[in-house]
């Protein structure tokens, strides 16, 4: 798998908003697609000739497929691992066509095709029971509850990943043992068994440790401090935050370290500490303006604002909800335009005046459309 650290493809990944295949293209994008293809094989053909080797083609083809598909362009990456797959099958090539086929789920997985992802996992499990490859049945495995709890199936999630656990410790896979119980705790957090979801964290955390994997560790200790806010035990979700947002620091992960802010500024704004909660306000706007992540500086000066207001501080409420404004109506966003100028109102009502917040009874943006 990739994107969001993966281990060993079983780990979480945060899915975003892509474009992805649908099952027939527009007639110009398959023929363009088929005329890359056939000059890329074209261009290898000498090589095949000189080595006889139709594998060595196959496994160049596969190569090019996963490049495609690193870079997020899924229609590219189908089409060349489609084709190694039918190579690898006409040599009877157990191996590659395995591998194939997990590259194929990975691409469906990644783009958020699960069913599709599902039926390739399945395929390539069924190989590898037949090999008798233990770390592929236990990898695969773990694919297929990943693919399963994003189903909201946490059931057979579940099933899956305690089987993956159960081969990764036999053959002494710690990396797979180490996804298997961080999966496994996802999907007890899915189902509501928070205490449950922590045990299996803790253990995932132990051995993160042990593999001294620093980005295996933050994602950890995100997923912990997620289960105990959840669990509304905020003082130990600060806890387990402050040593992500130190590690974020440490690898200089700005989204990641911003994320982790927000996440600090939610906690210390429900154990009521609104000033510390201020604090990691202001810290995650100032990486949002680095960034120029326009959204995220929206969304964290209405954090800020409702904070300020929480100490008294109408007037920094005030220009926090301007600013949101402002950003709203240059997003065009009618919802956050609408939500800052309640806000607004109610801080100028808190302020006792009436008369600008009148001024904000629906204030029609000024915008010029471009």
């Amino acid at each position: 798998m990739m994107k969001n650290r993966v281990y060993r493809g079983n780990g979480e990944q945060m899915r975003e908003n892509r474009d992805f295949p649908k099952e027939t293209l527009r007639e110009h994008e398959r023929a363009t697609m088929a005329h890359s293809l056939d000059a890329y094989m074209q261009s290898k053909i000498l090589d095949q000739t000189e080595s006889n080797s139709r594998l060595s083609l196959a496994n160049q083809i596969m190569e090019e497929g996963v490049k495609y598909c690193s870079s997020l362009q899924f229609k590219e990456a189908l089409q060349y691992l489609q084709e190694a797959l039918k190579i690898y099958r006409e040599l009877e090539h157990a191996q590659g066509e395995s591998k194939a086929l997990g590259n194929l789920g990975n691409v469906y997985y990644t783009a958020g095709d699960y069913v599709k992802a599902i039926e390739y996992f399945q395929q390539r499990l069924a190989i590898a029971h037949q090999l008798q490859d233990r770390r592929n049945q236990g990898q695969t495995l773990g694919h297929l509850g990943n693919a399963y709890r994003h189903l909201e199936d946490h059931a057979k999630a579940l099933e899956y990943q305690q089987q993956s656990l159960v081969i990764s410790r036999e053959i002494k896979d710690r990396r797979g043992e180490v996804a298997a119980l961080n999966n496994m705790g996802l999907a007890y957090k899915a189902l509501g068994n928070l205490k449950q979801a922590i045990e299996y964290q803790l253990q995932s955390l132990v051995l993160m440790r042990e593999l001294q994997d620093r980005e295996g560790e933050a994602q950890v200790l995100r997923n912990l401090g997620n289960a105990f806010y959840a669990l509304e035990d905020y003082a130990q979700a600060v806890k387990y935050y402050q040593q992500r947002l130190e590690i974020a620091r440490q690898m200089q992960d700005w989204r990641g370290e911003g994320q982790v802010l927000r996440n600090l500024g939610s906690a210390c704004y429900a154990l009521g500490n609104y000033t510390q909660a201020i604090e990691y306000y202001q810290q995650r706007l100032a990486i949002a303006k680095r960034l120029n992540d326009r959204r995220v500086e929206e969304q964290t000066l209405g954090s800020l604002g409702v904070a300020c207001e929480s100490i008294g501080n109408f007037t920094k409420a005030i220009e926090c909800y301007e600013q949101r404004l402002a950003i709203a109506r240059q997003l065009q966003d009618k919802r956050v335009e609408q939500q800052s100028l309640g806000s607004l109102r109610i801080a100028c009502y808190a302020m006792g005046n009436y008369a600008k917040a009148f001024e904000y009874q629906d204030r029609p943006s000024t915008t010029i459309p471009e």
